[in-house]
């Protein structure tokens, strides 16, 4: 089996969960359960079956309630970024929780499910990584694999597996998993206080350096509480 690129993964799961109210209105989203599971443990729960020995966690959003559940776990081990004080986006955690994370570290949102092709997500990117071409690895899903999501789409990808961003009036053809291999040549420079990592994912692109792998197994969009039952349904067979 291909040997994991980093043995570290951020898992971003600071957000307000907006989109998943009323039931964030009394939990941070990362532990709405979802097939008798928290989201979160989802992708921890993954994290753990592909090897990745340590998760970065960061926290604002009733952070308390977050980082008693995840700490409460063996494997991986924990480290929680505590944003309590200000909430500093995807982009923003990530910077704020570099010095804990390895060059290169693998970095995902914290409401991630999805059902892995013949290898783990982990292990493919593994695979496809090239430090001397990639500022980051995205993983992306053609349509047709992404379970409940009804939108235009987020990238073209060319033959190279360079990203670019969709066009006006277009449909893209893949969309993001929220799964990607992060080198710390993406953080360089970056803004302080609270950004988007699209921030940094513009400049990677305008420089050949955004890269996309195409996922061979099923993912799910879970971003409100409508997509629950049909993911719940898929994930047991119902």
């Amino acid at each position: 089996m291909t040997k994991l690129a980093s043995d570290t993964a951020m898992i971003l799961a600071a957000g307000l969960g907006k989109r998943m109210r009323p039931l964030t209105a009394s939990q941070p989203k990362p532990l709405v359960r979802v097939a008798g599971k928290a989201l979160i443990d989802h992708a921890l729960d993954r994290l753990a079956e592909a090897g990745v020995a340590k998760a970065v966690v960061n926290v604002h959003y009733l952070a308390d309630a977050l980082e008693a559940h995840v700490l409460a776990r063996a494997v991986p081990k924990i480290i929680v970024s505590d944003e309590r004080a200000q909430l500093l986006e995807t982009g923003g955690g990530m910077v704020k929780a570099l010095s804990q994370l390895p060059d290169p570290f693998f970095a995902l949102n914290a409401d991630n499910i999805w059902l892995d092709g013949p290898k783990s997500a982990f292990h493919d990117l593994s695979r496809r990584w090239d430090p001397e071409a990639m500022d980051a690895l995205l993983l992306v899903v053609p349509h047709a694999r992404a379970a409940n999501f009804n939108g235009t789409g987020d990238f073209h990808m060319d033959p190279l597996g360079r990203l670019s961003r969709r066009r006006d009036g277009r449909i893209a053809p893949f969309i993001y998993t929220g799964i990607q291999l992060v080198s710390h040549r993406l953080m360089r420079e970056a803004p302080e206080g609270p950004f988007s990592t699209n921030v940094l994912w513009n400049r990677a692109m305008e420089q050949g350096r955004l890269y996309g792998l195409s996922f061979t197994g099923l993912w799910f969009e879970v971003g409100t509480p409508q997509a629950i039952r049909p993911t719940e349904e898929a994930l047991l067979g119902g």
